[in-house]
């Protein structure tokens, strides 16, 4: 780990901090002219598997936006091409699955014993670590068992999930093994990242936000909280992340997870209040209030830090990423906001 004392690390486990710390998902992105420039040259993948290159467009964000910690840049289906499923990115359509997961053959058939072939992204992980050293944490991450599922089931994105869901509902038994193999590549993988200098490693579970509770806890709980205590055997505290989960708050809890991020759908104060006022959370802003004047934005930040009134183990971030086109300026004003901002209320270390 290389800043195990930050204010971002502490947060994550509920220590008081001089100040709220704040970074933002896909805060490496298209958005930035910098990142643009060198996706003129190379493909997103390209940028994945070149350590410095992916080490490169991960600190030029952290710097340009004075953030808290810096993410590193990686794509969250990388773990599939090393279990024998090959995918690539259209350009209109997103990520493509070749040959989607539909039947028992196509899950035994999926290999697990390759996730160190995934180790040019903890060498990026490591060159961001030494960059910044004790100055600013890394965050690692990795995909959850249900949102890497539902990818290599759908095929790629889906409304619907109709394939995820009659694979969980008609072949329990297989879903439960591809989630099971899911956890062995994706842990492996995150505490790689963690070894690497990784301070945090944060679990994306995109699409879960899909499920009924009850599908959630019989389904997919046991094998994210597998993932979860695997990865905290790093000694990395772990945040697990989800988008339209204000149903799934208490479930999710369950995953012993020491951070819980929250989207835009549900108040800061009431997801809290859901989870017992337990634990830290991350949130929650919706993204495209971003593209909103100077004043509006400050006053949509200022209502989340007044929300969680100060009290120890908040993280302001997003409710999801950043989009494209989103103002550059607006971004950077908001991460000095909250510096200044959240400074007048925070606990005193």
């Amino acid at each position: 780990m290389s800043a195990p004392d930050s204010r971002f690390v502490r947060a994550c486990k509920s220590l008081p901090v001089d100040r709220t710390p704040v970074w933002f998902m896909r805060q490496a992105g298209r958005y930035l002219p910098e990142y643009r420039a060198i996706r003129k040259l190379h493909s997103l993948l390209e940028i994945c598997k070149a350590p410095r290159l992916a080490a490169e467009v991960t600190i030029a964000a952290a710097e340009i936006l004075k953030v808290d910690a810096a993410i590193i840049f990686a794509d969250l289906l990388l773990p599939l091409e090393v279990m024998d499923l090959p995918f690539h990115f259209s350009s209109h359509e997103g990520p493509v699955i070749e040959h989607p997961i539909r039947q028992r053959s196509d899950v035994a058939r999926l290999r697990t014993d390759c996730a160190g072939d995934l180790a040019y992204v903890a060498e990026a992980v490591s060159t961001v670590a030494k960059h910044f050293g004790t100055k600013l944490p890394v965050i690692g991450f990795c995909g959850a068992p249900f949102t890497l599922a539902s990818y290599m089931i759908e095929g790629g994105g889906s409304r619907h999930y109709l394939h995820t869901k009659k694979m969980m509902y008609a072949q329990p038994k297989d879903f439960d093994l591809l989630l099971e193999k899911l956890v062995l590549v994706a842990s492996q993988y995150a505490t790689q990242q963690v070894r690497a200098g990784a301070d945090v490693i944060q679990v994306f579970d995109s699409w879960v936000g899909c499920l009924a509770v009850e599908d959630y806890r019989r389904y997919v709980l046991p094998r994210t909280r597998d993932l979860v205590k695997q990865l905290q055997q790093s000694g990395a505290p772990v945040i697990y992340f989800g988008t339209d989960t204000a149903t799934l708050l208490e479930a999710m809890q369950e995953t012993g997870a020491e951070v819980i991020g929250l989207d835009w759908r549900i108040p800061l104060d009431q997801g809290w209040e859901k989870l017992g006022n337990r634990g830290a959370l991350q949130g929650n802003l919706d993204p495209v209030v971003l593209f909103a004047d100077r004043r509006y934005l400050m006053s949509c930040a200022q209502a989340i830090l007044d929300r969680a009134a100060g009290r120890d183990g908040h993280i302001f971030n997003l409710g999801h990423g950043i989009l494209p086109e989103t103002p550059v300026e607006n971004v950077k004003a908001l991460a000095a906001y909250v510096a200044e901002h959240s400074a007048r209320s925070a606990s005193v270390v």
